[in-house]
């Protein structure tokens, strides 16, 4: 059984940072691409980075703010979010691609409120 398990999420005041990690557990041989996707109220669930071979890439909005890595030895991915703003207030979910197949996190809430 394959789990991905979010943590790290709470209520930041905008301009203030928040930290993602994200555990995979299971039996998992090797893992090409780890991602993270949110969605908000209302809307539809966005990527927001992924790290694929070495190689990152961020949704415009977030790019200079949020920092995707990796420490391929655990299977985890983390998610550095600094400089929050009100409208990245969603439930951010982590994933992890590897046997034909995308698992998905449970899903952490991150609010941005003063």
């Amino acid at each position: 059984q394959v789990q991905l398990v979010e943590s790290g999420g709470g209520l930041a005041q905008p301009g203030g940072s928040l930290r993602l990690p994200c555990a995979a557990s299971g039996i998992i041989f090797s893992i090409n691409t780890m991602g993270w996707y949110r969605q908000a109220p209302g809307r539809q669930r966005e990527l927001v980075a992924i790290s694929r071979g070495g190689i990152t890439n961020y949704e415009d909005s977030v790019k200079g703010r949020f920092t995707i890595s990796r420490d391929n030895a655990k299977n985890a991915v983390y998610l550095q979010m600094n400089n929050l703003k009100p409208e990245d207030t969603a439930v951010y979910y982590c994933t992890a691609d590897f046997g034909g197949a995308r698992y998905w996190g449970q899903g952490t809430q991150v609010t941005v409120s003063s």
